[in-house]
């Protein structure tokens, strides 16, 4: 492991027992599902709102 590396992980985790850790972990793992979720919903929205702008 570089000392980049190592200096990058102890500013994030630094101070954090395992518990938090593990808790960060999930968080940042449900922060990206509901991005994910969001953007496709945005593309949805915009299909619609173009093909409703069509039909008129």
């Amino acid at each position: 492991m570089s000392n980049a590396t190592f200096d990058k992980w102890r500013s994030k985790y630094g101070g954090m027992d395992t518990s938090m850790m593990k808790r960060l972990k999930e968080l940042e793992d449900e922060n990206r599902r509901l991005e994910k979720m969001y953007a496709e919903e945005r593309v949805k929205s915009e299909l619609r709102q173009k093909a409703l702008e069509r039909k008129w």
